[in-house]
C-alpha cells in the first residue's frame, strides 16, 4: 500500500474530509489533495504530524515491511 492509499484509509477511518484532514495536520487541502493523486509526497514533517495525529508509522506510511 502507498502512502496515498494510507491517507485515503486514514480519512475513511475518521470520517474525514480533505480539509478536515488538512487542519488536523496543518496543511492547505491542496496538499492533501496532491497526496492523494500522488502528485507530492509528505515531507518530514508531515509524515512526523501523520505519525503524532494518527499512530501511522513512516514505514507504514510508505509501505515499508521491516
Amino acid at each position: 500500500m502507498n502512502y496515498s492509499e494510507v491517507i485515503k484509509d486514514i480519512m475513511i477511518e475518521n470520517n474525514l474530509s480533505q480539509a478536515k484532514i488538512a487542519e488536523k495536520l496543518g496543511v492547505n487541502q491542496t496538499t492533501i489533495s496532491q497526496w492523494l493523486l500522488n502528485k507530492k509526497k509528505p515531507g518530514y514533517d508531515n509524515i512526523m504530524a501523520i505519525y503524532n495525529v494518527f499512530g501511522v508509522t513512516p514505514n507504514e506510511l510508505f509501505g515499508i515491511d521491516k
